[in-house]
């Protein structure tokens, strides 16, 4: 009987230290994920898209218990945010996630990050050289065609038409932009680019405002625009607007559903397109914090959020991941998206 208890206690005890192990172990793996700080450095934190973008990037901080958060410039400029990735780099975080507005001016700050054994990731820069991996909302050319198919929809697939940017330098913009132009030539002949150089908006939609309108008066076979920064579209149907050209001259672009919501009920606008930036933020995340787990990164890659969940990797470049997140938003669902 003695030997009988002694054995069950016995095999109570290290029943107990086998759960305070494993307990242990598994707090000690908590805090070791806790313990990394992410910095997303974005192209301006007053923005809309990016004010959006926040709501992931908190959202992924309160699941995890990971440091990660946001800042940026006040105003979208390249110099100031340099600025701000300078400042995030002295403080040695596990990992920067840089929206670039010009890819090439953050290369010297980037390479220095990565010497300190910073981790980097980037959103809407998939040519810079100093990051360990470029995460997309989808195939930048597929995006741009997909923006051409519905303008070409709207112009009766003939006239001419001219692209918009937010800047001439920005990456992912000049992206879209291509890849709508080889689909115009690949499927719509009776369409024709009006114009090789960019209308360029600075991220603003007054400025948007402002070069169309005064673009539309000077070219009046203008039939199309196509827009990539959030602030093109909403700018474009404007000017389309206030000149009396609405039904005759057409814009297609990324947009903000909140910003574009009266212009798709009104009929100034018929289709935005975009992904949400706040699974972009979270993707973005999830996806540093998988690097610096040494976790194998490629094609298949779960990032935790729909349309991030089965990455691809670019054909030409094995650190671009692309995922399958774009949305179409129209006067019929504009009212599901409140951001």
């Amino acid at each position: 009987m003695k030997k009988t208890l002694k054995k069950v206690l016995a095999l109570g005890a290290a029943a107990v230290m086998s759960i305070s192990c494993l307990s242990f172990t598994a707090m000690a793996d908590e805090t070791e994920a806790k313990d990394y700080t992410i910095a997303v450095v974005v192209k301006g934190n007053t923005n809309g898209w990016f004010v959006r973008m926040e709501e992931g990037i908190k959202r992924y901080a309160e699941e995890t218990g990971i440091n990660a958060y946001m800042t940026g410039p006040s105003d979208t400029d390249s110099a100031q945010q340099i600025q701000v990735l300078q400042d995030v780099v002295s403080q040695n975080p596990d990992a920067i996630c840089v929206v670039p507005i010009d890819p090439a001016a953050c290369e010297n700050v980037l390479a220095e990050a990565r010497e300190k054994g910073i981790k980097v990731i980037c959103h809407e820069g998939s040519s810079v050289e100093n990051c360990d991996y470029d995460v997309e909302a989808f195939d930048n050319a597929g995006y741009g065609a997909f923006i051409m198919d519905e303008l070409a929809k709207l112009m009766g697939e003939e006239g001419e038409y001219i692209t918009m940017v937010g800047y001439l330098t920005s990456a992912s913009h000049n992206e879209w932009a291509d890849g709508a132009v080889a689909r115009q030539e690949e499927a719509y002949p009776n369409m024709t680019l009006a114009a090789e150089k960019r209308l360029e908006s600075e991220n603003s939609a007054e400025t948007a405002y402002e070069v169309a309108k005064q673009y539309l008066k000077t070219n009046p076979n203008i039939k199309g625009f196509t827009g990539s920064s959030s602030d093109d579209t909403p700018g474009v149907a404007r000017a389309i607007n206030e000149l009396g050209l609405k039904g005759k001259v057409f814009v297609v672009g990324t947009g903000m559903p909140n910003e574009c919501r009266n212009l798709l009920k009104s009929g100034d606008l018929d289709t935005i397109t975009l992904w949400d930036p706040a699974d972009a933020g979270y993707a973005m995340c999830n996806l540093a914090t998988q690097v610096l787990d040494g976790k194998e990164i490629g094609e298949g890659t779960d990032l935790g959020i729909a349309g991030y969940d089965n990455l691809k990797v670019s054909a030409d470049d094995d650190n671009l991941l692309m995922g399958d997140a774009s949305i179409a938003i129209t006067a019929e669902n504009v009212d599901d998206y409140n951001f």
